[in-house]
């Protein structure tokens, strides 16, 4: 199967953004966030800074006063305050007390870090930081090993956690957030709708928040609605239809059981038993046949068909049944009509027409057959001289059990001929209508045109 490339409404591309804005967004906040805490965990706070800075400015005082000794005796008075080692060095990197420095602490001068400076934690040590004299930065400066309390990154394991665990959850839950809006509410609300099935509530929809996407799940809330409206239909017609038929079996029924009470004798009996048996049997057979084009969803298989010869077949079964004669059943198709359908249920539609017609024209009224090629379809049309229909009912008499009697007098009938005849033709590609003429009514029927292999 080939591979086809998602449509730009599809959920694909709304997952794709999503999840690549979620990326850039945790790089950029990694990044960010990041650099604030460098600067958080990895640089001397600012009291630490004011703190080393008033040391330096104490000791380059006693400098001034004192010399060597009034360095030693802040020393002294410091080292109650501080437990790391403290110097005073002069620029000639000798101490300016009298306490001389040993090898060890000679070496360490060259490994000093300025209180400006990221301070990088060692193993087991405190780095020695370097802060020039306030005033004369010539003379020298204060060397001390930075307090554990002024040490950067005391909480850093706290700042750790919140990085890399609590802001990443709640972007991931905000992520969750939105994947849930996108795809998990659309489809808890069709799932609501198929509870709603379920128990009978066939008017229940889709919200219009969902039906109005135009992602896949927008078409599949299209479609739940379609099925909802389609099934809430057909089981209405169905319902209406076991209604009627209800309704039109009563009538015989009565005429039976009135029958049955009557002293009619046995030969006028047994013909009104049967009369009435068979207007039953034709109204039970129409009915199913009405209730099984209604079910039939796929289209009926087509093959070539010829109207003239069509019309012939169907005509001479009316002329039998009416006593009409081939005058009054003119056909004005010609032999290059040729349509595809097919063949039983068009022959069954175009014969309840013509014998609607037939039943509704005046005494030596005339139906006959028209019809022209418009593109690739043929437009076919039967008038009558019956008088027509009223307008606002031209579209009612192809609803089921509809007899408009008293706009177009007659007698026979159930009222559905036109209604199977509609059906019938709906199944194989082609519509049905009707309108009013100067002389009666008119049916038109389109189906799609046939050319014969050998025209």
């Amino acid at each position: 199967m080939p591979y086809k490339v998602p449509g730009k409404h599809s959920v694909f591309w709304k997952l794709a953004c999503l999840l690549v804005a979620f990326c850039l967004l945790m790089i950029w906040l990694s990044w960010s966030w990041g650099r604030y805490m460098d600067k958080r965990t990895g640089f001397l706070s600012h009291e630490a800074r004011s703190t080393l800075m008033r040391y330096a400015g104490e000791a380059e005082t006693a400098w001034e006063q004192a010399g060597q000794a009034g360095v030693d005796q802040w020393l002294q008075a410091l080292g109650h305050v501080e437990s790391g080692w403290v110097g005073v060095i002069g620029q000639d990197l000798q101490s300016l007390s009298s306490y001389p420095l040993n090898e060890r602490e000679s070496q360490r001068l060259t490994f000093l870090r300025g209180v400006d400076w990221p301070i990088s934690h060692l193993k087991n040590a405190r780095p020695w930081m370097k802060v020039p004299f306030p005033r004369d930065s010539s003379i020298g400066y204060l060397v001390i090993e930075l307090p554990q309390r002024f040490m950067p990154g005391y909480s850093q394991w706290v700042w750790r956690i919140i990085t890399n665990g609590v802001i990443p959850g709640l972007f991931t839950l905000l992520l969750c957030v939105g994947l849930y809006r996108l795809l998990i509410v659309p489809l808890n609300q069709l799932r609501e709708q198929a509870h709603a099935w379920r128990a009978d509530q066939l008017g229940a929809r889709v919200s219009s928040q969902t039906t109005s996407r135009q992602d896949e799940l927008g078409d599949l809330g299209r479609a739940f609605d379609q099925m909802s409206e389609r099934l809430q239909s057909t089981v209405s017609q169905q319902q209406q239809l076991l209604r009627d038929l209800s309704h039109e079996l009563r009538t015989p029924l009565s005429r039976l059981r009135v029958a049955c009470d009557s002293e009619q004798g046995e030969a006028a009996l047994r013909e009104r038993l049967s009369r009435e048996v068979d207007g039953m049997q034709r109204l039970v057979e129409d009915t199913l046949q009405l209730a099984w084009l209604d079910a039939e969803r796929g289209p009926l298989p087509v093959e070539a068909i010829q109207v003239q010869a069509l019309w012939e077949m169907i005509s001479e079964n009316a002329r039998f049944e009416s006593g009409w004669p081939e005058s009054r059943l003119p056909c004005f198709v010609g032999a290059e009509c040729w349509v595809q359908g097919h063949l039983n249920s068009l022959a069954q539609a175009l014969e309840n027409i013509l014998r609607n017609a037939i039943r509704h024209s005046p005494p030596a009224g005339v139906v006959s057959l028209s019809g022209q090629r418009e593109g690739d379809q043929w437009h076919l049309w039967l008038d009558d001289q019956g008088g027509g229909v009223a307008p606002h009912e031209l579209e009612r008499i192809f609803a089921p059990f509809t007899r408009l009697d008293g706009s177009r007098p007659g007698d026979g009938g159930f009222g559905l001929g036109l209604s199977i005849a509609r059906n019938a033709l709906r199944l194989q590609g082609g519509s049905l209508w009707a309108e009013n003429t100067s002389q009666g009514l008119r049916v038109h029927l389109r189906l799609p045109c046939y050319l014969p292999p050998h025209l």
